[in-house]
């Protein structure tokens, strides 16, 4: 939800300028609920969708890296189109097209087009999402700035608690012979009043010195996570391939001439998807390398957790959603344990890791110890272990890491970052999904409990990279810094 952008702030003796402020909030808020529910659903949903349309391993897999690739490549220039074309125009466009894809998503026949449809929206969600923060910085007046904020956390802790449960439930009632469906037509209701608030309450703004759009690095951009993505999920089905690691090989090159053609754009006094003089900076190398790995870490071992809970215990979709609650009151818990800390700035994160690796670790011994006859009870600590520990990590991520950039690299970092966030998803499911399916081994007998486990080791050494990449950020956040995260 990062623009990149700060928009003038109008004074506050102007309440008539802010009448309809917290009407508009609730509607970016709605826009922010529609994208953490379906960037969720899928890990939820996937094994029941194979069942009823068919397709491999891989269509699991491609359920969530659609939608989070899509997202990465587009956050960063869907900030840009709200600048330019006026951010509640592209709100309203972004929602238009997210809810169409979930109609599309909904009434889908066949793999490949349910897959295309989380393409769309992924696509329009990049587009939806960024506008939110300069719309709130143009609509509240300073002492109210941070109380809109403020009501980002709960919202997100409620969907993260709520959203999986909430897809389960859809599946298991199978409301009107819908089944998983359900859990995209849902959507429509809320898509359509996104839209229709948003026509009526949110405000006309634009910045008045927008960038130009770097259609030629969105590509780029594009162009290399695919590269990287496709061949983790499909290369596993073909036995390994050449062509999987050529495209792996030429996913790093794409990277490195995407990093020389924003230098080159800068330069000439081009506006670059991101600001060139941020790769010089040890603490947003540093953040993207800690961030792609951890998030590709969370995003992955949401994915397993879920697998194996169905295919390997037979849990039913409501079972599995339900058994995850530890996991997301954990981390709403740790999201509210960093506040009051903070001010160990650091040291609340690399703390968050060891927790989260901590928790990993109980998870993994949970698994293997009780083996096929584990209850829903038993993994109540160790996943609550491992939900506080993601929240003390995440809480403070973005600040901390804004803290090493200049202010007038914060817009360019702030978007960089938050699309890190979304590839990490994608890669992680990529990954992790591969290793889990690659582990299990193929029919008759698939070893999903001994899979599961491999994986939690693969997740746990992850998380010990990620600590010690995050010796490369600074040691506290810039005093009053808020990314808006």
């Amino acid at each position: 939800m990062t623009t990149g952008v700060t928009a003038t702030v109008q004074p506050a003796a102007e309440p008539a300028a802010y009448r309809w402020r917290w009407a508009a909030l609730f509607v970016i808020l709605l826009g922010e609920v529609m994208d953490l529910l379906d960037a969720m659903v899928t890990n939820i949903a996937g094994p029941t969708i194979r069942t009823e349309l068919g397709g491999s391993a891989a269509t699991i897999q491609w359920l969530g890296a659609a939608y989070t690739l899509s997202m990465a490549v587009g956050l960063i220039t869907g900030g840009r189109l709200g600048d330019i074309f006026g951010r509640r125009r592209m709100f309203v466009i972004g929602a238009a097209g997210f809810t169409l894809g979930s109609l599309l998503c909904a009434v889908a026949q066949t793999p490949e087009l349910l897959i295309g449809a989380r393409v769309l929206q992924g696509l329009f969600g990049a587009v939806m999402l960024p506008q939110g923060l300069g719309m709130i910085r143009e609509m509240f007046p300073p002492k109210e700035m941070g109380a809109a904020f403020g009501l980002f956390g709960p919202i997100m802790g409620l969907s993260t608690v709520g959203g999986p449960i909430l897809a389960g439930w859809l599946i298991d009632a199978d409301f009107f012979g819908t089944g998983w469906r359900m859990i995209f037509l849902i959507n429509l209701p809320l898509g359509l009043a996104a839209v229709l608030a948003g026509l009526r309450f949110l405000p006309e703004s634009r910045s008045p010195h927008p960038l130009k759009l770097d259609v030629p690095g969105v590509i780029l951009a594009s162009l290399a996570g695919l590269l990287l993505v496709f061949p983790l999920v499909q290369g596993r089905e073909s036995d390994w391939p050449l062509w999987s690691f050529l495209m792996m090989g030429a996913s790093a090159a794409v990277f490195v001439f995407f990093g020389w053609f924003e230098a080159r754009k800068s330069r000439a006094g081009g506006d670059p998807l991101i600001v060139p003089s941020l790769f010089r900076k040890r603490a947003f190398t540093g953040g993207l390398a800690t961030g792609l790995t951890f998030f590709s870490a969370m995003s992955g071992f949401a994915l397993v957790f879920n697998l194996y809970t169905q295919l390997g215990l037979g849990y039913s979709t409501l079972q599995a959603a339900l058994v995850m609650i530890p996991w997301s009151l954990g981390m709403v818990a740790g999201f509210g344990v960093a506040q009051a800390v903070a001010r160990f700035g650091r040291k609340v994160l690399q703390g968050g890791i060891l927790v989260m690796a901590l928790g990993t670790i109980g998870v993994l011994l949970t698994i293997t110890q009780a083996g096929a006859g584990v209850t829903a009870w038993q993994f109540v600590p160790a996943l609550a272990v491992t939900g506080l520990g993601m929240g003390l990590l995440m809480a403070p991520f973005f600040d901390i890491i804004l803290a090493g950039v200049e202010q007038h690299e914060t817009g360019s970092a702030s978007g960089t970052l938050t699309a890190i966030q979304q590839l990490g998803g994608a890669v992680g499911v990529a990954l992790l999904g591969t290793v889990f399916f690659d582990q299990s081994g193929g029919a008759p007998r698939p070893d999903f409990i001994g899979a599961a486990g491999t994986v939690l080791w693969v997740v746990a050494g992850m998380l010990l990279l990620t600590f010690v990449t995050a010796f490369l950020l600074p040691k506290q956040a810039r005093e009053g810094e808020s990314a808006g995260h």
